[in-house]
C-alpha cells in the first residue's frame, strides 16, 4: 500500500510532544522525529512516539545525522522505526512547507516509503481554545508519484488521526499549566548532555 491510501494515527504522547516543542520555542522554526511501524493490518501508519529536534539551524547537516542515529537505535531496539517528521514555521501565519522541511522529509522517505510530513497549523491550533475540534492541529503531506510533497486535502483530518479522542483536551490541560518550559530537545541535549532528549519525565 503506497502513502496515497495510507492513515496516520498519531498517539497522544508523541502529539502532545510535538505541539509543547513548538510552543516553547514560538520565535523559532522547530522540528521533530515521528517514530512508529505499520499496523498489523498495514492500512495505517501509527506514530507512537516522538522526539523533538532542534529549534535553532535546523538544516545543520552533522547536528541532524547524530541525531538521527540516536534515534534509530534507541528505538529500532523497541521495534520502531522512523516514520516521518514534524515542522513547525518559524512564522506564525507561514503555511508553507520549506526547502529545510521538504529535504529532511526525503531523507527519511529513502529509508520509509509511506513516510509523512506534518506541519503544525498555528490557526487551528489557536482555534482550540474556543472549539472542541478533536482533529490533529496539523497538516498532513506525502510524497506523490513525482516526489513532491502535497498536502493531503484542505485539512487532512480523515488520514491524519489522533489516537486517542482526548488528546486535544489533554493538550490544552498541559498547554495552561506551562508544561511546554519542561520539553527538552537535541539543541538543550548537545548544550548540556545531562538533559535527556528521550523526555522520560515529560508526563509523569
Amino acid at each position: 500500500m503506497g502513502s496515497g491510501e495510507l492513515r496516520y494515527e498519531i498517539a497522544q504522547n508523541a502529539y502532545i510532544k510535538l505541539i509543547l516543542h513548538a510552543l516553547k520555542h514560538k520565535a523559532a522554526a522547530v522540528n521533530g522525529i515521528l517514530l512508529g511501524r505499520h499496523s498489523d493490518r498495514g492500512e495505517a501508519v501509527e506514530v507512537l512516539d516522538a522526539v523533538p529536534l532542534f529549534h535553532s539551524h535546523l538544516g545543520l547537516l552533522p547536528n541532524l545525522e547524530i541525531s538521527l542515529l540516536l534515534i534509530e537505535e534507541y528505538y529500532g531496539s523497541k521495534g520502531m522505526s522512523i516514520v516521518g517528521y514534524f515542522h513547525a514555521n518559524e512564522r506564525y501565519d507561514d503555511t508553507e512547507l520549506g526547502g529545510v522541511a521538504r529535504n529532511i522529509g526525503d531523507h527519511i522517505f529513502r529509508y520509509f516509503p509511506q513516510a509523512a510530513v506534518v506541519l503544525l497549523d498555528n490557526k487551528k491550533l489557536e482555534a482550540l481554545s474556543n472549539g472542541r475540534d478533536r482533529s490533529p492541529v496539523m497538516q498532513l503531506y506525502t510524497r506523490d508519484s513525482s516526489k513532491n510533497w502535497k498536502l493531503v486535502s484542505p485539512d487532512g483530518s480523515n488520514r491524519l488521526i489522533a489516537m486517542e479522542a482526548s488528546a486535544n483536551v489533554v493538550l490544552l490541560d498541559y498547554i495552561s499549566s506551562g508544561k511546554m518550559q519542561d520539553v527538552v530537545d537535541f539543541d538543550d541535549h548537545l548544550d548540556d548532555i545531562t538533559k535527556d532528549w528521550l523526555n522520560p519525565d515529560l508526563f509523569k
